[in-house]
């Protein structure tokens, strides 16, 4: 559910950060869902990004904040990572994570966004933070590696590494049997 702020309407000094929270909250759960694999998770994740974003909102100039929060979105989405690393490693049993099988997932088989995120829960980390920003966010080579903190080259070597990984697997000839992703550029 979007959040609502009533003060926004009234032009109160919250007004910018309640603006762009309330225009831009679906595309950042969307970025957060395909980086995490989980709606309920995606929109903890926004909310905390957005909570820390929150203190330093008023130094933002308005053309770096659309920047600043992904990269706090990937930023903080690291960081929940390796902490359900650890809960992982203090639980008795792994949860079953495997994809559930399209004959039992019910009338219209396992939908492709949920199978997306599923595939991309598959790669380690980084490639899948590459993936998401380059390919679904349809963001440069250049803002992915200013957003992640590492070169152009990285980049490009990361996600030419997912899209073999996936390739591999057949996983993309089956989301999308008529076309083949980019290569990196």
């Amino acid at each position: 559910m979007q959040p609502r702020d009533h003060r926004a309407e009234d032009g109160g000094p919250d007004a910018e950060f309640t603006r762009f929270v309330a225009a831009r909250w679906r595309a950042l759960t969307h970025t957060a869902y395909l980086l995490t694999g989980d709606f309920h998770e995606a929109e903890d994740l926004v909310q905390s990004t957005l909570a820390r974003v929150y203190p330093h909102w008023g130094r933002l100039r308005p053309e770096h904040a659309e920047h600043y929060v992904r990269r706090a979105l990937v930023n903080t989405n690291r960081s929940r990572h390796r902490r359900r690393r650890i809960a992982h490693l203090l639980l008795p049993s792994l949860p079953d994570t495997r994809p559930v099988p399209e004959d039992v997932a019910g009338v219209g088989g396992v939908d492709g966004y949920d199978a997306l995120a599923r595939l991309l829960a598959e790669l380690p980390e980084r490639q899948r933070a590459v993936v998401v920003l380059r390919y679904c966010e349809d963001l440069s080579a250049e803002d992915v590696a200013d957003i992640l903190g590492c070169s152009v080259g990285t980049v490009k070597s990361q996600a030419s590494r997912a899209l073999d990984k996936l390739r591999n697997r057949g996983t993309l000839a089956r989301l999308h049997p008529s076309s083949r992703p980019a290569e990196a550029r």
